[in-house]
């Protein structure tokens, strides 16, 4: 009554690969066309860069402002938590401080 049951299934449920079937019989090629000589290469719609002077004055000065910018900014961070450590630092010695002060009395 309290076993379980294992259903059994006559069918295969499973997608069945069928078997490859080698063929036996002789087939002759006859050989292609003479192949065609090769095309030039075809010439590309896309624009050419080309950096001016000017232009390349203002990459590099647009790349130094990112630097300094992002660089600014991680500096700040890093500030701020510095900051911020250093008067939880303090925050903990001051009560350290005040509850040992407490139980001397």
């Amino acid at each position: 009554m309290l076993r379980p049951k294992i259903p059994t299934n006559p069918t295969p449920t499973g997608v069945t690969i069928p078997l490859p079937v080698e063929s036996t019989a002789v087939v002759q090629h006859t050989p292609g066309p003479a192949p065609v000589p090769a095309a030039p290469a075809p010439v590309s719609s896309r624009p050419v860069v080309q950096l001016t002077p000017g232009a390349l004055v203002a990459l590099v000065g647009g790349g130094t402002a990112v630097v300094l910018v992002v660089g600014t900014v991680l500096v700040s961070l890093l500030l701020a938590v510095a900051v911020t450590a250093a008067s939880v630092a303090v925050c903990a010695v001051v009560l350290r401080s005040m509850l040992n002060g407490q139980h001397k009395r």
